[in-house]
């Protein structure tokens, strides 16, 4: 099974045109960055293997990712984390809730006697892995080599548009947590000779925590792609009404995004668009997490209004 070649939009956004390339319609069950890193266990055979095994917040869009994955190849998924909220239990619908009807079993370490005092991935490796010869470990969010597969795809894809829409300066933008998609982009393009090239900024932690990410992908500093730095420290997950206004102008525009990395992104491409003096074409990557969204948005709304 291989994914479709995704459109290319574009909203009007800071006095121009963006593009943005839809990769939330990869799939109607498989989209967005997650699936981009997850397509090699989807294109590829796995013989012998029954099981997929990853770990990392209840709510994460990797967990409902890995989800549709195993259920697409017909796999059961065991899915570690530290501790699942009351309030995430109680929801009815988003990432975790979706995850458990594709038959995800999410196993909460809090209550298991034998952790130990390990993080996540050292219990999946110290215990789970002895008693799972036939499973596939994928590490937090899909950082890993495995990543390079899918997000080669997705470059390809952006060099023929560009090449079609005859765009001879073009610059790929989409924010990040490990990193793991803008560098595999960004090395692609260097790879093939083309002059497209990818701009980043840091959405969990900072960019001296998103330069260390690189350097756990790939030693050649050449392949890092340019960090945009954020106007203020945004600290994942909390809420912030600048955020919240710039999540509701991007959604006027027709086109509906998360609510966690997004808005961080657009901020940044804001400042990035007014330290600039050149007209570079800019193109969007639409990473979906749409699911996120189901229980970000009331909490923005019992804030914000």
């Amino acid at each position: 099974m291989k994914l479709s070649n995704t459109p290319v939009d574009s909203i009007m956004m800071f006095d121009r045109q963006i593009f943005i390339k839809r990769d939330d319609l990869l799939h109607p069950e498989f989209s967005g960055n997650k699936a981009r890193k997850f397509a090699y266990f989807l294109a590829h055979d796995f013989p012998g293997a029954k099981k997929l095994i990853g770990y990392g917040s209840p709510q994460a869009n990797s967990l409902y990712s890995m989800s549709a994955l195993a259920k697409l190849k017909g796999w059961t998924l065991d899915f570690y984390v530290d501790h699942i909220a009351a309030q995430v239990k109680s929801q009815t619908e988003g990432n975790y809730v979706e995850a458990c009807v594709n038959g995800a079993n999410v196993i909460d370490l809090s209550e298991r006697h034998d952790r130990e005092g390990r993080s996540c991935e050292e219990y999946i490796k110290e215990k789970a892995l002895l008693n799972e010869p036939e499973a596939l470990f994928v590490p937090e969010g899909g950082r890993c080599e495995y990543a390079e597969f899918g997000v080669a795809q997705l470059a390809r894809e952006i060099v023929d548009w560009a090449a079609q829409a005859k765009l001879e300066q073009l610059k790929v933008f989409l924010p990040s947590g490990t990193g793991t998609t803008a560098l595999f982009l960004n090395k692609y393009f260097i790879e093939s000779g083309s002059n497209i090239r990818v701009l980043t900024c840091a959405c969990v932690g900072g960019d001296e925590y998103l330069n260390l990410q690189f350097t756990q992908l790939s030693q050649f500093k050449a392949f890092y792609p340019e960090i945009v730095s954020l106007p203020k420290k945004y600290h994942f997950g909390k809420l912030y009404r600048e955020c919240y206004e710039m999540w509701q102008r991007i959604d006027e525009q027709g086109i509906r995004f998360e609510l966690l990395y997004d808005p961080v992104g657009w901020i940044a491409l804001e400042a990035y668009l007014k330290s600039v003096s050149e007209q570079t074409s800019i193109i969007y990557i639409h990473q979906g997490g749409l699911l996120g969204n189901a229980s970000m948005l009331p909490r923005y709304k019992r804030k914000f209004g």
